[in-house]
């Protein structure tokens, strides 16, 4: 399969066998890792790697894929670069499309990614943005299949609140795959209605289904997979925190949720997670909120049944199948 030259805006854009390509590939990646085994095919590229929104697993991830690749990597953080303050995104992409191979974008708006693939002329990659997480679902879908074996049929729950890119782009990488997707939340944390009609047409065609219901024990029942995230995303202002914790706190992943599961479930999360008070944000949570757990209780995320770490090594190895995949290999 040939994908030189293509963006990695969202899953949206790829086939189900396309999709299983870039895993395959990925997995044949971490074996090698593994292995010690040399891919340092890409020697003398080079990447651009915009971060407007800060991020540890996905800045490592793409700095070692893209060592391990041999090849470098300009990291861009969000006050090193003019895109869209002194200079226009058009103008910064053409820039950055001369002097790079590639190009990472995580940030805002999608229609910010998008615009900068119609003007790099090089590959372009989303990092993640306010609508959408293709490297992370990758990264899941790899984690998924290592622990079952297969992903088509797998019964995948989401709780907590999906209107963003996690619950978006879930929901999308299930509908293609053949998994049963659904989003258990407050009804006012449902994802938007024009994503789930198309995600529903998707799955007639690939046996999925799509489910939002506000019951936990309706939808946690016999799930393989329950996954959470933070309740407030990145660049939100401090005053949702009380509203959110409030409305999704019947939300939270704890030990009765992961009992209605299937037996052999497991627990992912894309981290960070508030799972204690081991940080600033989780300790002024505590201190004005009364809680000490808020997503995911500690006791579910440092379980047998949380695979929340394989989850975050997988970005990096998913992440190297997907510039391999896009960027033709060096001559030399």
């Amino acid at each position: 399969m040939n994908l030189q030259g293509r963006h990695f805006l969202k899953l949206l854009d790829f086939t189900a066998e396309e999709i299983t390509y870039l895993i395959d590939l990925a997995a044949e990646y971490k074996a090698k890792k593994k292995q010690g085994v040399l891919v340092d095919e890409y020697r003398g590229k080079n990447v651009a790697l915009i971060f407007e929104k800060t991020s540890t697993r996905t800045r490592c991830a793409f700095e070692v894929a893209a060592h391990d690749l041999g090849m470098g990597t300009t990291y861009l953080d969000p006050v090193s670069s003019q895109i869209g303050k002194k200079e226009s995104i058009a103008d910064t992409a053409r820039v950055l499309g001369g002097m790079f191979d590639g190009i990472e974008y995580r940030g805002f708006e999608q229609t910010k990614v998008e615009e900068i693939a119609k003007y790099a002329g090089v590959p372009v990659w989303n990092g993640l943005t306010n609508e959408f997480h293709p490297t992370q679902m990758l990264a899941d879908l790899l984690t998924i299949r290592e622990q079952f074996g297969y992903l088509k049929g797998i019964k995948f729950t989401y709780m907590g609140d999906a209107r963003y890119n996690m619950g978006n782009s879930l929901m999308v990488a299930c509908a293609q795959m053949g998994m049963h997707f659904t989003a258990c939340t407050n009804r006012k944390y449902f994802p938007d209605s024009a994503l789930v009609a198309k995600c529903r047409a998707i799955a007639e065609k690939t046996g999925a289904t799509i489910t939002l219901t506000e019951d936990v024990k309706e939808g946690t029942k016999g799930a393989n997979v329950i996954y959470t995230d933070v309740w407030v995303s990145m660049g939100e202002p401090d005053e949702v925190w009380d509203e959110r914790i409030r409305e999704l706190m019947p939300y939270q992943v704890n030990a009765a949720a992961m009992a209605n599961a299937d037996k052999d479930a497991i627990f992912m999360h894309c981290l960070p997670a508030f799972h204690d008070v081991k940080t600033k944000i989780g300790a002024l949570i505590a201190e004005k909120f009364g809680i000490r757990e808020m997503e995911v209780t500690n006791e579910v995320f440092e379980s047998a049944q949380s695979k929340v770490f394989e989850e975050a090594e997988n970005r990096m190895h998913t992440i190297k199948a997907v510039m391999a995949a896009t960027l033709p290999k060096s001559k030399c």
